[in-house]
């Protein structure tokens, strides 16, 4: 059952205060990729919900599902961590396929973590396939599956896009006639990054006059990077930051930690965080709306957790999704 003191505890998505639009660069050589669309195009976008760690998933993603009803956008999409897909998380993933006549999954490494396989998860949740592409109102999504194994993986999760996927990469970037917006779960550039990155970032900025830009979730940060020609976007979690073991921490009452115990390996985020993806042909541009929220509790640096090279407390760790504005100056 849905907590109602929960929702309570969510912001208003459309009054959102505090968090200041910035403002990036739109390669030239895309504009005329984005003027084949007719009219903008919308995605509502949620990501690393983590229902299996929190005590409160069904009134975050409730908190999203209620924005989206006001933004109205054309998609909703999740990029994955989001629910075991399981009998007892039916209250979300239900809620989520239900939400819009268009929703579509990626695959992130937790899913695997209740005993189904990620061929498994893909079927359950009646995808297309692993990675798969889907045509949205003129506007081509690329999904890729950034869960494969090296031939030299030894242990922990993989962060891998294998031969098979990457040819199917290479023949998709160069026949559809684009604009082009690649999602995977495990970032391509930047933090965390999957383990052949700058083969698949060499692969993409060979049709960067065809691909708008690639989001990712997984690293639970409000962080945009470039590589050459293409803007590599990581959503942040709806939830959480996690902090693992060294940095147990109680954010909650002890009722809610003794249920959940994986939550004091986290800092959470009061608020659901989640955003809307506006791609703009008119304005030559692409609009982030994002959403802020504050820490439960102590954030990772009060808990003495080390800034990481180009990842600052507050900054790019942090409990909120920036407004940007991905913008061409030829207009």
């Amino acid at each position: 059952m849905i907590n109602k003191r929960d929702v309570s505890l969510r912001r208003d998505f459309l009054g959102v205060a505090g968090v200041m639009t910035t403002s990036i660069l739109l390669p030239d050589q895309v504009l005329g990729s984005l003027k084949k669309l007719n009219k903008p195009v919308k995605i509502g976008v949620i990501t690393d919900l983590h229902q299996d760690v929190m005590h409160d998933g069904p009134s975050r993603l409730k908190a999203f599902v209620d924005s989206m009803k006001v933004e109205k956008p054309d998609a909703l999409m999740q990029l994955g961590d989001f629910a075991y897909p399981s009998k007892q998380n039916n209250i979300v993933t239900k809620a989520f396929e239900e939400a819009h006549s268009r929703t579509f999954h990626v695959l992130g490494n937790h899913e695997i973590d209740g005993g189904h396989s990620f061929d498994e998860v893909a079927k359950l949740w009646g995808m297309k396939g692993r990675y798969y592409t889907e045509r949205l109102n003129g506007l081509d999504l690329v999904v890729l599956d950034g869960n494969e194994k090296p031939e030299n993986h030894k242990k922990g999760y993989p962060s891998y896009i294998g031969d098979k996927q990457l040819e199917w990469l290479s023949d998709k970037l160069k026949s559809l006639k684009g604009p082009i917006l690649i999602v995977s779960h495990q970032p391509l550039a930047g933090p965390s990054s999957i383990d052949n990155a700058k083969e698949v970032q060499g692969l993409i900025s060979l049709y960067s006059d065809k691909v708008l830009m690639a989001l990712n979730g997984h690293t639970h940060i409000d962080y945009l990077t470039k590589v050459e020609a293409v803007n590599y976007l990581h959503v942040n979690s709806a939830s959480y930051k996690w902090v693992g073991g060294s940095f147990r921490n109680k954010s909650y009452p002890e009722n809610i930690h003794s249920k959940f115990p994986w939550i004091e390996y986290t800092c959470p985020y009061r608020d659901s965080l989640f955003m809307t993806l506006t791609i703009d042909p008119k304005g030559n541009r692409i609009l982030v709306k994002g959403s802020d929220s504050e820490w439960v509790g102590k954030s990772p640096s009060q808990l003495g957790i080390a800034s990481k090279p180009n990842l600052t407390d507050g900054e790019e760790i942090c409990p909120k999704i920036r407004n940007r504005k991905i913008e061409s100056i030829v207009h």
